[in-house]
C-alpha cells in the first residue's frame, strides 16, 4: 500500500513539476509515517507481495466483500509498468523497430529471483509494441526466462549497443558505478528511463542523456 501510494504521488509530481524524492523525504519526517517503502519506481514484484495481495483480495471476495483499497493497490502497481512504455513513446514515437535495453532483471538487487519481476512485464509489453529488446542482469539467469525472445547479454555495454533507449529496472550498484558518458557512445540515442530513481539526473544530463525518472521533472 505504501509503495503504490508513493507511486501515485510520483504521478501527481510529474503532472505538477514536483520531485517525488523531495516529497517523500518531507512526508517521511512525520514520525507517524516514517520514510520506509516510500521510494517511487516501476512497482513491486517477487514471490511474496503479488501472491499475498491477490490471496487477500480473493479471501475478501470469497467472503462477499470488495476490498477496494487493495484492488487499487494492485491496479496502481500494474499501471506503473505501462507508464514506462508511455515515457518511451513520448520520446521515440512508435516503438516498432526500436531497440530498448532493460538493465536489471531480478525483482530487486541482491537476488537472482525473477518471480513476478517488473522486467518480465516490460519485456512482454515492449515486444507487443514491436520493439527489439536486449537485457542484462549481473546475477539473475535471464536466459532461463527470456532467451529466444530477448537478447540477454553478458555485460551492460553489450545490452546498450545500438539501443534507442535504456530502462533501469533493478537498482544494481554496477549501474550506479557505470561511466554513463562512455556508455552513451554505444547507444543510437541517449535516452534513459530510470525506473528506480537510482541515478543522478544532473549527471546523466551532463553526459548527454535525456533523463526520465519516476515522479521527477523530465528533460
Amino acid at each position: 500500500t505504501r509503495i503504490s501510494f508513493i507511486n501515485e504521488i510520483a504521478n501527481v509530481c510529474e503532472a505538477t513539476g514536483a520531485d517525488v524524492v523531495k516529497v517523500a523525504e518531507g512526508v517521511g519526517l512525520d514520525h507517524r509515517l516514517g520514510p520506509h517503502f516510500f521510494r517511487a519506481g516501476i512497482g513491486w514484484g517477487g514471490s511474496c507481495f503479488p501472491k499475498d495481495s491477490l490471496a487477500l483480495k480473493q479471501l475478501a471476495a470469497n467472503s462477499g466483500y470488495s476490498f477496494q483499497l487493495l484492488n487499487a493497490v494492485i491496479e496502481v502497481n500494474e499501471l506503473q509498468k505501462r507508464r514506462v512504455v508511455g515515457k518511451l513513446e513520448r520520446h521515440l514515437g512508435s516503438l516498432r523497430g526500436k531497440k530498448i535495453a532493460l538493465l536489471g532483471l531480478a525483482f530487486k538487487p541482491g537476488t537472482d529471483d525473477m518471480r513476478e519481476a517488473p522486467s518480465l512485464v516490460l519485456a512482454a509489453r515492449l515486444q507487443a509494441e514491436g520493439a527489439e529488446v536486449s537485457a542484462w542482469d549481473p546475477v539473475a539467469d535471464g536466459r532461463a526466462h527470456l532467451d529466444g525472445v530477448v537478447a540477454v547479454t553478458d555485460t551492460v555495454l553489450e545490452a546498450l549497443d545500438g539501443a534507442d533507449a535504456a530502462v533501469l529496472v533493478t537498482e544494481w550498484p554496477e549501474l550506479r558505478a557505470l561511466d554513463w558518458a562512455a556508455a552513451g557512445t554505444r547507444m543510437r540515442n541517449r535516452l534513459l528511463v530510470d525506473g528506480r530513481n537510482a541515478l543522478d539526473p544532473d549527471a546523466l544530463r551532463e553526459a548527454g542523456f535525456e533523463y526520465e525518472g519516476i515522479g521527477r521533472a523530465a528533460s
